[in-house]
C-alpha cells in the first residue's frame, strides 16, 4: 500500500522493524536503512537505475537480508509543492515496488534532501569525488531520517 501520511504508514508496520529509504534519481537510486528502533538512518548502497528487474533483484536481496518492514521513498516535489515528471516517475517506481514486495510504502517529501546531504558531507571534509559517488545514498538517509523523526515525534515509533 502506498501512502503519503506517516501515521497511516506507521499503522501498517509492526512494532519497530527496519525501514528502507530510497532516493530515486534519473541514473541511480540511493539506498539507506535504519535500526529496528527507528532512531538512526544510515546511508547504504547506490544502485543503478534502469530496467526495473535488476533494481528489484538488488532490493529483494536487501529486504531479505535486513528483514525490512516498510519502505520510505523520496518524492521530488517542486519548491512550490507541485509535482513534475520526476515525481510521476517516482510514483511509478512506488507502484512497481508495491506490486513486487507488498510492503507499506511511504512517499516522503524530499525537497532539499540532496542539499542537506551535500552539506553534511562537506562538514565531514569529504572530497568532491567521494561526495559525487555517495550523494544519492546520503540523500536517501536524509529522507529516511526525516520520516523517522516525524514518526517518533508523533509518538508512532
Amino acid at each position: 500500500m502506498i501512502l503519503e501520511n506517516a501515521r497511516e504508514f506507521a499503522d501498517l508496520l509492526p512494532e519497530g522493524g527496519v525501514l528502507l529509504g530510497l532516493d530515486p534519481g534519473t541514473k541511480t537510486v540511493g539506498v539507506a536503512t535504519c535500526d529496528a528502533g527507528w532512531r538512526f538512518a544510515t546511508a547504504g548502497k547506490t544502485l543503478p537505475r534502469g530496467k526495473f528487474g535488476p533494481l528489484k533483484a538488488a532490493l529483494e536481496t536487501l529486504v531479505g537480508e535486513r528483514d525490512v518492514k516498510g519502505v520510505v521513498i523520496g518524492l521530488p516535489r517542486n519548491m512550490d509543492g507541485t509535482e513534475g515528471p520526476r515525481a510521476q516517475a517516482t510514483r511509478a517506481l512506488a507502484r512497481n515496488l508495491d506490486a513486487a514486495f507488498a510492503l507499506p510504502i511511504l512517499l516522503w517529501d524530499e525537497r532539499l534532501s540532496t542539499v542537506g546531504a551535500e552539506r553534511a558531507m562537506i562538514e565531514q571534509d569529504m572530497s568532491r569525488a567521494k561526495r559525487a559517488e555517495r550523494i544519492d545514498s546520503h540523500a536517501a538517509a536524509v529522507i529516511l531520517q526525516g520520516a523517522l523523526d516525524a514518526l517518533v515525534q508523533d509518538g508512532l515509533g
